[in-house]
């Protein structure tokens, strides 16, 4: 259906089945399986000559030569280059995390049969652990995740540290997990939703990537209704649903379920999307984070509006909670703690020290998760807020977003006001704000707020919303946009035609430069009938 101004609808849908099959099989058992279970901690020592470090410092996302020695010794040649997005990117002459290929540079030797590797710094992860605990938890609910393991890390002759080594998502772990390789292998990027252009890493499906296009044109439906027809053939929607029952389970905020961020997807050819988890390097950050609101991701949005597929959501959750049980993880952690710490030690004992205290704070937070996932599974679905009509109620707890890593979101006080900063980065290429995730009743709703703005220069994209400084809700199109510098008082009117809809608030700037500040108390909503 159509959003018309100044009314925007909202629909519910009629039920749809969801479908129970889902495509990954029981990994074979391989060359690596020794390594990653109960296998020594390698030292690896990456030796980049000259040329290629002068190359890895301009272009730092291309592949350069290097050797690599495994234990003191030379195993071959391949491919390396840096990693990492906002957080965790670091350069050269820093602390860098690598992707690496064995068999680029017409590499042949393996590292016990992997041609593809990560070896991530950990920055935003002392423990080390999380990555590990993470792929651990999915493999155990029989879903596809890269094995995870470690290393000691020199570059050249420098010290970098105790890393975490991850298998890559290739050809090989696809032939693994799918038993071949016969679709697209799309990979999510810095904060891109399905509808975006993702980069292909592996080509076996449609070279006109008409898989992906239909995903993107089923989320870009505006009837809720119609697109739920239009996902139901395209996705693997139950093995979806526990891929977001379990990233929420593991605090997974910056993962595709809650940020449309760090995630893989497999798109066999004729066959349905699968949604492989990346990226969880900060898992449990708060035990205290809700399981049950609602997201902005285009396809877990579209599960939790669905009251059948919610359903199916929650139902989930109660399944596979055991599977973050604070005793059975840590029976888990505890030999790889040991063989961590017996390795580390040698190398460098304060980092080591530091290591072992972020081990222990992170059993404490999988405690307190726990705890507070019990609870709140155990509640019942959460109720609609109640709005008078005609009386503006503030706003409270918006969180920020942001689709390109180098846009200012913050919060900061000021004048007796607590403000909500977005600005522009050096990029040219500003999307970015605040949403709020709402859930309400059947009515006529206005959303208001007062912006101040500077220099902003609108970004219009093609099949985008409006740029400049706006309001509305996702999914709708603003019924104005600012830009240049001065004062609005913005506003947005939709309607929900059934009885309790979520929607998701959204206060955005789609810019080119400039900024935008708004007071956080003069985002209100109105019921005004």
């Amino acid at each position: 259906m159509r959003f018309s101004a100044p009314i925007r609808r909202l629909a519910v849908a009629l039920a749809i089945v969801v479908p129970a099959s889902a495509l990954a099989q029981k990994p074979a058992k391989d060359e690596a399986e020794p390594f990653f279970d109960k296998g020594p901690i390698h030292e690896l020592r990456l030796v980049v000559p000259l040329e290629s470090e002068s190359a890895l410092r301009s272009a730092p996302r291309e592949y350069a030569q290097f050797e690599l020695w495994v234990d003191g010794k030379k195993l071959g040649t391949g491919g390396v280059k840096l990693k990492g997005a906002a957080g965790s990117f670091r350069e050269y002459d820093d602390l860098p995390a690598f992707t690496v290929r064995l068999d680029k540079f017409d590499g042949k030797e393996r590292l016990h049969g992997l041609e593809k590797f990560h070896l991530n710094n950990s920055v935003q992860d002392e423990s080390r652990l999380c990555e590990w605990l993470g792929s651990e938890v999915f493999r155990s609910a029989g879903d596809p995740a890269p094995r995870v393991g470690h290393a000691l890390v020199k570059l050249n002759d420098r010290k970098l540290g105790l890393y975490v080594l991850k298998e890559g998502v290739d050809e090989r772990f696809l032939a693994r997990w799918f038993g071949g390789t016969k679709g697209n292998l799309y990979d999510g990027g810095f904060c891109q939703d399905v509808d975006a252009e993702l980069e292909r890493d592996v080509s076996g499906g449609p070279k006109d990537r008409s898989d992906l296009a239909a995903l993107r044109e089923a989320c870009h439906e505006a009837d809720m209704t119609v697109r739920w027809a239009k996902l139901e053939p395209l996705v693997e929607l139950a093995p979806f649903v526990r891929f977001m029952a379990l990233e929420e389970l593991l605090g997974h905020w910056d993962g595709y379920t809650i940020n449309a961020n760090n995630y893989r997807l497999f798109v066999p050819r004729g066959g349905k999307a699968r949604f492989l988890p990346h990226g969880m390097d900060q898992l449990f950050g708060d035990p205290a984070a809700s399981v049950l609101d609602m997201p902005f991701p285009l396809l877990s949005s579209s599960v939790m509006k669905r009251p059948e597929w919610r359903k199916l959501y929650r139902r989930e959750l109660k399944e596979q909670l055991p599977r973050i049980d604070p005793k059975a993880l840590a029976r888990k952690l505890e030999p790889v703690q040991a063989r961590l710490q017996s390795a580390f030690a040698k190398w460098d004992k304060e980092a080591a020290r530091v290591q072992e205290e972020r081990y222990r704070e992170l059993l404490q937070r999988i405690a307190e998760r726990h705890t507070f996932l019990e609870s709140e599974i155990a509640a019942p679905e959460p109720k609609p807020l109640v709005l008078k009509p005609g009386v503006a109620v503030e706003i409270k707890n918006w969180r920020a977003h942001s689709e390109v890593d180098d846009a200012r979101v913050e919060r900061e006080p000021d004048d007796g006001h607590e403000w909500l900063i977005v600005g522009c980065g050096a990029s040219a290429r500003c999307v970015a704000g605040f949403r709020r995730g709402l859930l309400l009743d059947r009515g006529r709703y206005r959303l208001q707020a007062n912006a101040h703005f500077a220099n902003v220069e609108a970004l219009d994209e093609e099949g985008q919303p409006k740029g400049g400084v706006s309001l509305r809700i996702s999914g709708a199109i603003a019924d104005e946009a600012h830009s240049g510098s001065g004062r609005r008082d913005l506003t947005f009117e939709f309607e929900i035609e059934h009885e309790t809809a979520d929607v998701e608030l959204v206060l955005e700037l789609r810019a080119k430069a400039g900024s935008l500040r708004v007071p956080a108390d003069s985002l209100r909503l109105t019921r005004l009938r």
